[in-house]
């Protein structure tokens, strides 16, 4: 069993957590990406959707009527 337990959520002060982040942050480089070129409906194949899934956002009033 480790030695090194963390402290419970409540023994931990934001100010603490955000010293933690800071420290952190410059770990977490966003790789450089191009844009993303839409693709078009009807290049899209192979999506299925379960019978029931389709039941339930149909009976949604956002996208079913």
């Amino acid at each position: 069993m480790s030695n090194n337990i963390a402290p419970r959520e409540s023994e931990i002060s934001l100010a603490e957590l955000r010293g933690d982040c800071a420290r952190m942050a410059p770990h977490w480089v966003v790789p450089a990406t191009d844009a993303s070129i839409p693709v078009a409906p009807s290049l899209i194949h192979g999506v299925t959707v379960p019978a029931a899934s389709a039941r339930l956002i149909d009976a949604m009033a956002d996208y079913g009527d």
